[in-house]
C-alpha cells in the first residue's frame, strides 16, 4: 500500500518506488518502456448483418479493427485465414463475426470451435453468449466436453449451432460417433482453431491428424468447411497453420488494437560468489519482487516454469504476505489441479477478490482473468512467444503494466538477460509439428478406419497408405474386403491414444491423509523423478510425501507432510544408433541426423532444504529402465581436434558444451525445454569416438533435434559467444556447469573445443 494515503499503488508509483531503490536497480541489466499504441480501425464491413453492428453499437463498439475486418473480408471471399496479433487484441472477433454472420442468414448452418483447454472453451463460450443475448436471436451455443451432462449432450448434437470443444473431445467423442452428428456435419460452415501456437510438437502433430480425420468425414457427408485460425505472434504462422490444415492460408496480422505503455524489466539476481559464478536464488528474488508488489495492493500474475517451483513460490509468498493480505488472497493455477478449483481462481482474479496467482503456463492463454497489473516471470519461460503471452497477461484493458523477468543462473536465461537485443529484435520462434511421425500417423489411421473404411488409393494427409494398411490387415486390425479395409478390432482405438503426449496415460495422485481423494495427474514421463517413493509433491502449497508408487496401475499414494525440504530427480541415460538419414562431414567434425533408442533410468533423488536450496541428503530410486526410440543429431568430433587430450579432459570439455547446449537449444525451436536432451559421450557405442547426442523426447520424434542439425554453425558460434561472456573463472551454472561436475578446467577446455569447431559467421554448415 501506498504509505501517505493507504491506498493500493498504482503502477506508475510503483515504478518510480523501484527506480527509486537502489538494491532492485543494481540488479536490473536492461528497462525497456514500449510506448502506448493507438488503435487502426476500420468501418463495418459492408457485408456484415445489421444485427450484429446494432449489437456491437449497444455494447459501445463502433468500429473494427483493421485485422478484424481484413479477417471479415478473407473469410467472406471463402479463404481460410490465420489471424495473428499480440495477447488481448480481439482476435475472438475474427472468427465469431464471420460464424454469426452466416447462421443468421442461414439457420441450418453450423461451426466448431476449437480451443486447447476446457477453461479457454467455457470462457469464450461466456463472450459470445453475451454478444448473442445482446442481439436477442436464437442462436444456440453450447460447451461439449468432459464436463457436459448426458441428457444436455443430444440436445447440442441435434440442435446446436455452434459447437465448442477442444481436440481431445473431438478425437475420442465426436469424430468415433460421427453418426450421432449428422446434423453437425452436414451442414458445417466453419472451423475455428483458436491458440494455434499451442500445436506445435507432439500435441501439434497429433491435432493435424485430427484435422485430417475431421475433413475426411466432412466430406463423407458432403461439407467443406472454411477454417479460421487464431494465434499468438510466432514466426511462421502461416506455413503452421498450412501444415496443421493441409491446405492454402491467408494471413491477416495487421494488428489495429490499442496497447498500454508496457515496463519490460530484466533483473539478474546478485552474484554471491564472484569466482564460482554463484548467484543469490532466483526463487528468493522472485519472492522479494512479487511480495513488494503485492504488499502495496499491486494486483500479480507470477510465472513458475516447473509445477515444483510455482508450489515453492506459492508456499513462500503466501507466507509471506498472510499478515497483509490473508494466504487465500494468493493462490495457485497449474494442470493437474480440478476444474472446480481452477474457475474458482479464474472468477477470484476477475472479481479483485483474489490478489495474485503463481501459475505455470497454464494461465499463458487467454483465459479472462480481469485486469492484472504486474507480471514477475520467474526465469525465462524458453521462448520468446511465450514471454511474451505471459507479460501480455498484465495490462490487458490499456492500462499501464510493469513486467519483471527475474533470470535463474542457467546458460538460457544469462544469454537472454545479457542480451536484451536477442529478445526484442528477434522474431519469435518457429512452430514445428510432425504429422507423418510413425507412431502417432498409425495410431490416427486406426482411429480413421473405425469411423469410416478406407479406399484403395486413398491418401491421408497426402500420404500413401497401402503399406500401413496392409501392415494393420496382417495384425489382425483391419479386414480387407475386395478394394476397402474395415475396422475388425473389438476395441475402440481413440480411447487408448492421448493427444497430449506420446506416453498413453497419466499417473493419478491419491491423497491418503484423510480417506481418499484424487489430488491430480502427472505425465507418464514426468513420473520417475516427480512421484517416485519418498518424493516431496507439492499441491496449493501443501506438501505431500509419496508412500507409495503402483507403476502397473499408474497410481501414487501420498500423505501429507510438513518438511522443510523438496526433492529433484537425476536420471542416467544410454543412447544407441539405429539408423543415419543425413550427415555431412567437416574438418575436425562430422554430424548426422537419425535415429536412435534411448534407455532412461531414475537413479537418485536429493533433498533440497526450502529457502537455502542446499543439499540435505540423498536416496536410491527403484523403477523400471524406460525405453524410447526417436529421432536425434548428434556430432562426433575427429582425431585432430581432441589430439594431446586426454579422456578426463574431453569428457569434461564435452560435459560442459553440453550443459550449454541443452539450454540454449530451445532458443531456435518452439518447445519446453525438457522437449529436447543433451547426452554426451566420450566413447560413443557405435563409433568408439567423442559424440555429443541431441534427441527429441518422445517416440518417433516430432522434428525438432532435425531444426538443430540443419542451424549446428550458428548453435556452436551461440555456445562460443555465452560462455566467453561469462565472468566466472572455472565454470558455473550460468554456463558449463557448476566445477564440481566439469572440474577446475571445464570451462578453458570447452573453450577450446569451441574455437577449433568455430564457424566463420554466415555459415551455416
Amino acid at each position: 500500500m501506498n504509505p501517505l494515503t493507504g491506498k493500493a499503488a498504482s503502477v506508475a508509483e510503483m515504478i518510480d518506488w523501484i527506480k527509486s531503490s537502489p538494491e532492485l536497480m543494481g540488479q536490473v541489466t536492461h528497462w525497456r518502456t514500449i510506448p502506448p499504441r493507438d488503435a487502426a480501425y476500420a468501418p463495418f464491413p459492408a457485408g456484415l448483418d445489421n444485427r450484429i453492428q446494432n449489437a456491437l453499437r449497444e455494447r459501445g463498439i463502433f468500429q473494427l479493427y483493421s485485422h478484424q475486418a481484413a479477417s471479415f473480408e478473407a473469410v467472406h471471399r471463402g479463404e481460410h485465414v490465420v489471424a495473428v496479433t499480440p495477447t488481448a487484441s480481439g482476435k475472438t472477433m475474427c472468427y465469431n463475426l464471420p460464424v454469426l454472420n452466416t447462421i443468421l442468414a442461414n439457420d441450418e448452418a453450423r461451426a466448431l470451435y476449437l480451443f486447447p483447454t476446457k477453461a479457454l472453451a467455457q470462457d469464450q463460450v461466456s463472450e459470445l453468449l453475451e454478444l448473442v443475448n445482446t442481439m436477442e436471436v436464437n442462436i444456440k451455443t453450447h460447451t461439449y466436453d468432459g464436463d457436459t451432462p448426458p441428457n444436455v449432450r443430444q440436445a447440442i448434437r441435434n440442435a446446436g449451432h455452434i459447437v465448442v470443444t477442444n481436440p481431445d473431445m473431438l478425437h475420442s467423442a465426436i469424430l468415433p460417433h460421427h453418426t450421432k452428428w449428422v446434423k453437425l456435419f452436414e451442414n458445417i460452415k466453419y472451423v475455428i482453431i483458436d491458440e494455434l501456437h499451442t500445436y506445435r510438437g507432439v500435441f501439434g502433430s497429433h491435432v493435424a491428424n485430427v484435422v485430417r480425420r475431421l475433413k475426411r468425414i466432412c466430406r463423407f457427408y458432403g461439407s467443406n468447411p472454411q477454417f479460421i485460425c487464431a494465434s499468438a505472434t510466432i514466426e511462421n504462422p502461416r506455413e503452421h497453420a498450412e501444415r496443421l490444415l493441409d491446405d492454402i492460408v491467408t494471413l491477416v496480422d495487421n494488428n489495429g488494437a490499442p496497447s498500454g505503455e508496457k515496463h519490460f524489466v530484466f533483473y539478474n539476481p546478485p552474484v554471491v560468489n564472484e569466482q564460482l559464478g554463484i548467484r543469490k536464488s532466483s526463487v528468493l528474488e522472485t519472492r522479494k519482487i512479487a511480495g513488494s508488489l503485492l504488499k502495496s495492493g499491486v494486483q500479480t500474475i507470477v510465472f513458475a516454469r516447473s509445477r515444483v517451483r510455482m508450489e515453492i513460490l506459492l508456499t513462500y509468498l503466501q507466507d509471506l504476505i498472510k499478515k497483509e493480505l490473508g494466504p487465500k488472497t494468493i493462490r495457485g493455477y497449474r494442470g493437474g489441479y480440478l476444474p472446480k478449483e481452477r474457475r474458482e481462481i479464474e472468477r477470484g482474479l476477475r472479481s479483485g477478490e483474489i490478489r495474485g496467482v503463481v501459475s505455470t503456463n497454464a494461465l499463458e492463454l487467454g483465459i479472462d482473468i480481469g485486469q492484472l497489473q504486474a507480471c514477475v516471470m520467474n526465469g525465462y519461460p524458453g521462448t520468446i512467444a511465450s514471454t511474451w503471452q505471459q507479460s501480455g497477461r498484465a495490462g490487458r484493458r490499456q492500462e499501464s503494466s510493469i513486467t519483471f523477468l527475474v533470470a535463474s543462473s542457467n546458460p538460457l536465461d544469462q544469454y537472454i538477460i545479457q542480451n536484451p537485443q536477442f529478445f526484442f529484435e528477434k522474431p519469435p520462434e518457429r512452430a514445428l509439428i510432425h504429422p507423418e511421425n510413425l507412431i502417432i500417423l498409425v495410431d490416427h489411421i486406426k482411429c480413421a478406419a473405425y469411423e469410416l473404411p478406407f479406399e484403395e488409393g486413398e491418401t491421408f494427409g497426402g500420404e500413401s497408405l497401402q503399406d500401413i494398411l496392409d501392415f494393420l490387415t496382417e495384425e489382425h486390425i483391419l479386414h480387407r474386403v475386395k478394394n476397402r479395409w474395415y475396422w475388425m478390432e473389438q476395441s475402440f482405438p481413440a480411447h487408448d491414444i492421448s493427444l497430449r503426449s506420446a506416453a498413453q496415460e497419466n499417473f493419478i495422485i491419491i491423497d491418503t491423509t484423510h480417506g481418499s481423494r484424487v489430488l491430480g495427474e502427472v505425465d507418464r514421463f514426468g513420473a520417475p523423478t516427480l512421484i517416485h517413493e519418498e518424493a516431496i509433491y507439492i499441491h496449493e502449497g501443501v506438501q505431500f510425501q509419496v508412500e507409495k508408487l503402483d507403476w502397473e496401475e499408474k497410481k501414487a499414494y501420498v500423505r501429507e507432510v510438513s518438511v522443510d525440504y523438496f526433492t529433484d530427480a537425476s536420471l542416467a541415460v544410454q543412447l544407441k544408433v539405429l539408423h543415419v538419414h543425413r550427415e555431412q562431414e567437416h574438418p575436425g567434425i562430422s554430424r548426422q541426423y537419425g535415429e536412435v533408442t534411448v534407455n532412461a533410468k531414475p537413479t537418485i533423488f536429493k533433498k533440497i532444504r526450502l529457502r537455502t536450496h542446499e543439499n540435505i541428503g540423498a536416496g536410491p530410486i527403484h523403477l523400471p529402465e524406460e525405453e524410447l526410440h526417436t529421432s536425434s543429431y548428434w556430432f562426433t568430433l575427429g582425431e585432430e581436434v581432441t589430439a594431446g587430450k586426454s579422456a578426463n579432459d574431453v569428457q569434461s570439455a564435452l560435459l560442459g558444451l553440453s550443459n550449454v547446449l541443452v539450454h540454449i537449444a530451445p532458443l531456435y525451436l518452439m518447445c519446453d525445454p525438457m522437449d529436447i536432451r543433451v547426452v554426451a559421450q566420450v566413447r560413443a557405442v557405435h563409433n568408439k569416438l567423442p559424440t555429443l547426442f541431441f534427441y527429441d523426447r518422445y517416440p518417433g520424434g516430432v522434428g525438432l533435434s532435425e531444426r538443430l542439425y540443419d542451424v549446428h554453425g550458428t548453435l556452436m558460434n551461440q555456445a562460443r559467444e555465452l560462455i566467453k561472456g561469462c565472468r566466472c573463472l572455472s565454470g558455473c551454472p550460468a554456463c558449463v556447469g557448476p566445477i564440481e561436475e566439469v572440474g577446475l578446467l571445464g570451462k578453458k577446455l570447452a573453450l577450446e573445443l569451441l574455437d577449433r569447431l568455430a564457424v566463420p559467421e554466415g555459415v551455416r554448415p
